[in-house]
């Protein structure tokens, strides 16, 4: 059913729809569609493509015209028969050329061929043609046409072929059987599978191709398929084929009925899977359903306390006798005292204590081993020694005299051993957290299965629960001291002296919780003699908080000296805050100062806000946009900038200075609002009666506080020249840093420094909207900065030799000791820093 033809024969087709003249070419006959027609006519027959037939007589008139003719041509039968067919289906200038292959065909030469016709509405369909010579009852040479629809004979076409890939193609086994059971079909994948060639199986039955699996099973699914038309999903087979006779295998298949448009029913379809893996695996959970109810039910009952005795006996009694018919936990001697183990060494003996032993039954091994209490020591080549020394379990499944005189310590236990029947021994090491603290041994005499594999998996998990217990004890009350160690070493350790701010600051641990707090402040030195003040307070207690602290302190200093601004300082903050984990909550304050221009821009994350005092003694609170705690995620900060006099303090803390029970937070802020008021006192007097004047019976929370009082900047400290939008920028720039720096006696630096000046002005002409501003800065370095308009900062990049520039950056970055650039409302600045002499700091 070859819908298009050959090459030539589409060209053909087109030049005759194309020239409107019948050509002999469109009529040509083509050996070998006879095979093509045959298989036309069986789709026919299964009604899937209509075929049309026609009897033409010798004259050229219809004899007989079939209801799929009409329904193809439109033409009825009663408006065929006696017509001219070539009158009916072709247009006029065609009808001579056909008429000529009329004579031909009736003269006894058969065709098979496409052409278009015309129907009786007046469009035009493609038809496939078989033409037959026939002789009627009368010796009558008749002609015998059969057309069907060419297109769909295409569709036909390429729904089978899509089948036939689908079956030759699925890596799964296919196969088809008839009425009575028997192979019609099956595809590589299932020959496969069974270990027989496809021609083995074809008419045979599945009881008699493989004999070595449940065949009558797989049958009476079958036939209950074919009688009732229910489809059978995951029938289960097992056995062994040909193709792996030595090994049992076991198959999913599914079984569907196969039935012809008519309803027949003609066999019954399956689709196979080998499931042997998975057959085997709920073989072994089957036989593990047991273990692993003996381990929640072990698990439940295990480290119910953080006594070391008691939850060594939870276990013992735990697993006796469901497990094991004699056990005992034994602990090293530094576990006992409280200490952390050291490793097992490979040369030296290791001292054992009984801390709880178990039996069934009255076995009698309890008078043989160590009692409760008792200590073993075991040489370094010991089977128990080096078993601990490894970590991993020792399994002597199967136990005689010679085995037992290695395992035990004294040579006199093993005759009584082997009398009370110990015919299994197990042994697993007591692990937590990478620490062996001692070993458990198991040992059976009246259950008659030995030790295996799936025995010792259970055993380690059991044991590691007991490890993890008896460890939690000697852990617990180690925490706090080691939160302690930690927050005090996460916290600031060195407060940098800057330049126009008094800072001061206070830590106060909480009195009345046991764990620790997540509290923290820093001191961030920024470019240009700037400084960031950043408190913060995790919500929660404990180690974790205080590993969190640690994690966003770190991350708002590495943030805060990339120069950006407080409110991108929170919003990346609040992103890793995100990140932690869930419940990892914490507020915070950052605040920027510039002490060039004494302006201060703060941002809030859901923190207290700061108290401000001017130097007249006013103290009031700053009104800062709220913002949502670090960790919600999503949230959007807000920053405010203001500018302060000499004199003027600010204060930044936690709630553990203002929140008491009994007293609402605004109270609490007011009262450290009146107690900074205070005039005549120092910056650390200051800190101190706040903390008097607040926390009068201890905290329930850790504090942290930092205030910051605004100090003059002398005059040979800045020096500031504003560039013009004309003139020689960089000649005026280099000779206003070679006066300043004499007159600072910084004469030894004017070389270095002009040339940075002067490529810092440069490159502000050449790659921004020029200029605004030259200031020199002198602090613990020589920071030179030019500001301008525009908003992208400079970057390194690569030149070639012959380039005339765009070795500007790369100058400084050789010349400075470091360099950068941070964005302000008007543009941007660039700044790089010169170290000072020694004696000039």
């Amino acid at each position: 059913m070859q819908s298009g033809g050959s090459r030539n024969d589409r060209q053909n087709r087109g030049r005759y729809r194309a020239g409107g003249q019948l050509s002999t070419h469109g009529f040509e006959h083509r050996p070998g569609r006879d095979a093509a027609g045959a298989a036309s006519a069986r789709l026919a027959g299964h009604r899937l493509v209509p075929l049309a037939t026609a009897l033409v007589q010798e004259d050229g008139r219809v004899l007989h015209w079939s209801q799929e003719a009409e329904a193809l041509t439109g033409w009825s039968a009663e408006q065929a028969i006696g017509a001219h067919p070539v009158q009916l289906l072709l247009p006029e200038q065609d009808r001579a050329a056909a008429e000529k292959l009329f004579d031909r065909l009736v003269a006894g030469r058969g065709w098979s061929g496409t052409h278009p016709v015309r129907r009786r509405d007046g469009s035009t369909v493609e038809l496939e043609f078989h033409t037959y010579p026939v002789t009627g009852p009368d010796g009558r040479t008749l002609l015998l046409a059969t057309a069907s629809d060419t297109e769909a004979l295409h569709e036909v076409e390429s729904d089978l072929a899509i089948l036939d890939g689908f079956f030759d193609q699925s890596p799964i086994g296919l196969a088809v059987y008839d009425t009575e059971l028997r192979f019609v079909r099956l595809n590589e994948a299932l020959a496969r599978i069974n270990g027989l060639s496809a021609e083995e199986h074809l008419g045979r039955r599945i009881s008699a191709v493989l004999p070595g699996i449940n065949a009558n099973e797989i049958e009476n699914v079958m036939r209950q398929v074919i009688a009732t038309g229910k489809p059978v999903v995951d029938a289960r087979s097992h056995g062994r084929v040909p193709g792996d006779p030595r090994r049992d295998r076991a198959w999913s298949a599914s079984y569907f009925r196969l039935e012809d448009s008519t309803g027949r029913v003609l066999g019954v379809s399956s689709s196979i899977i080998d499931v042997t893996e998975r057959f085997q695996a709920e073989a072994r959970a089957s036989r593990a359903q047991e273990r692993l109810t003996l381990l929640a039910s072990a698990g439940a009952r295990i480290g119910t306390t953080l006594d070391l005795k008691r939850t060594a006996e939870e276990m013992v009694e735990a697993i006796v006798p469901k497990f094991a018919d004699f056990a005992t936990v034994d602990l090293l001697e530094p576990v006992l005292r409280g200490e952390e183990p050291a490793p097992i060494q490979p040369d030296r003996p290791i001292q054992v204590r009984a801390v709880a032993v178990g039996e069934a039954y009255g076995s009698g091994l309890t008078n043989v081993s160590d009692t409760v209490g008792g200590t073993t020591e075991y040489g370094p080549h010991r089977v128990y020694a080096q078993c601990l020394r490894s970590g991993r379990p020792l399994l002597k499944p199967h136990v005689d005299e010679e085995v037992l005189r290695g395992l035990v310590p004294d040579p006199e236990r093993v005759a009584p051993g082997i009398a009370a029947g110990i015919h299994s021994y197990l042994l697993v090491p007591l692990i937590a957290r990478g620490m062996v603290l001692g070993g458990a041994e198991f040992v059976r005499t009246r259950n008659p299965e030995p030790f295996g594999a799936a025995d010792v998996s259970l055993a380690e998990e059991l044991v590691a629960r007991t490890a993890l217990a008896i460890d939690n004890a000697r852990l617990y009350r180690r925490e706090r001291e080691t939160a302690l160690t930690l927050q005090r070493s996460l916290l600031p350790q060195e407060i940098h002296r800057t330049l126009g701010l008094e800072i001061a600051h206070r830590y106060l641990p909480s009195s009345v919780v046991s764990e620790v707090g997540g509290d923290w402040f820093d001191v961030v030195p920024l470019s240009c003699g700037r400084v960031a003040l950043v408190v913060g307070d995790v919500m929660g207690h404990g180690i974790r908080a205080a590993a969190t602290m640690g994690q966003l302190r770190t991350v708002a200093r590495t943030l805060a000296t990339l120069d950006l601004p407080p409110e991108q300082v929170l919003g990346r903050l609040d992103e890793t805050a995100s990140a932690i984990g869930e419940g990892q909550f914490a507020t915070c304050v950052c605040a920027v100062y510039d002490p060039v221009d004494r302006s201060v821009v703060i941002c809030s994350a859901g923190h207290l806000p700061p108290v401000r005092v001017d130097p007249d003694g006013t103290a009031h609170v700053i009104d800062l946009p709220p913002g949502v705690p670090l960790g919600i995620g999503g949230g959007a900060f807000e920053s405010v900038e203001f500018t302060l006099p000499p004199g003027a303090t600010f204060a930044l803390y936690t709630d553990g200075l203002v929140e008491r029970r009994g007293r609402d937070l605004d109270e609490g802020i007011d009262l450290l609002a009146r107690t900074l008021a205070t005039p005549g006192r120092t910056l650390e007097e200051s800190c101190d009666a706040a903390l008097s004047a607040l926390v009068t019976d201890g905290t329930e929370d850790d504090i942290a506080m930092i205030m910051a009082r605004v100090l003059p900047v002398p005059a040979d400290r800045i020096a500031t020249l504003l560039l013009p939008s004309e003139g020689p920028l960089p000649a005026r720039a280099r000779r206003f840093t070679r006066a300043t720096l004499d007159a600072w006696g910084l004469s030894a630096l004017t070389d270095y420094a002009e040339l940075v000046v002067s490529e810092l002005v440069t490159n502000a002409l050449l790659h921004a909207d020029a200029p605004r501003r030259l200031r020199i800065f002198r602090d613990r370095t020589l920071t030179l900065e030019v500001s301008d308009a525009g908003g992208r900062p400079p970057r390194l990049r690569s030149s070639a030799e012959e380039d005339e520039g765009g070795r500007g950056i790369h100058l400084i970055s050789e010349l400075a000791h470091r360099w950068g650039s941070r964005p302000t409302k008007h543009g941007k600045v660039v700044w790089a820093e010169i170290e000072l002499p020694y004696r000039a700091g």
